[in-house]
């Protein structure tokens, strides 16, 4: 399935979905309310113009905003955790600000912005940078990188963002 998260575990909603492996999804960072994910263009994803396919940088944004809405490691009785839930989409929002190609990599940083009981608002960033493009240098005495929610890691290159996609979460029972 989808690669690894840097703590070395794969995040259960994972487990089966061959959608993000088929997309070649890899987690990068994954908190409470986060997640960091990343992608490379490949050419069966572009449209008839050679850019990304708008399905394509939804389905991305949509698999970060299930990784930020669902726990890696749920713990029964924990403040808004239950393992007989899961939290799904209730709606979403796409807007596509710059095209991205074949041979990018893109980014996508999910947070949670707020919630209430069974619903949650998420804001997710998509960027896309070339193969090999330079990283920023992280600030001095910088926290590592997954530990700052809403932050790439400080080996990703930013890139252009290139998408803002914005979701609306539900808690459901998983029956």
């Amino acid at each position: 399935m989808a690669e690894l998260t840097v703590s070395g575990g794969t995040h259960p909603i994972l487990k089966d979905d061959y959608a993000s492996e088929w997309m070649g999804i890899e987690v990068l960072a994954l908190d409470d309310g986060h997640a960091t994910i990343r992608m490379t263009l490949r050419q069966e994803m572009l449209n008839g113009f050679g850019m990304a396919h708008g399905g394509m940088i939804f389905a991305f944004g949509d698999t970060a905003f299930a990784l930020a809405c669902n726990p890696a490691n749920p713990q029964p009785g924990a403040a808004g955790m239950n393992t007989d839930t899961i939290t799904v989409a209730a709606g979403v929002d796409i807007n596509f600000l710059k095209p991205a190609f074949r041979g990018q990599v893109l980014t996508a940083v999910a947070n949670r912005r707020a919630s209430t009981g069974r619903s949650g608002l998420y804001d997710i960033q998509i960027y896309a940078a070339d193969p090999g493009a330079s990283t920023p240098a992280a600030p001095a005495g910088a926290a590592p990188a997954a530990t700052l929610p809403g932050q790439l890691p400080t080996d990703i290159a930013r890139g252009e963002l290139i998408a803002e996609f914005r979701g609306r979460s539900r808690t459901i029972s998983k029956k």
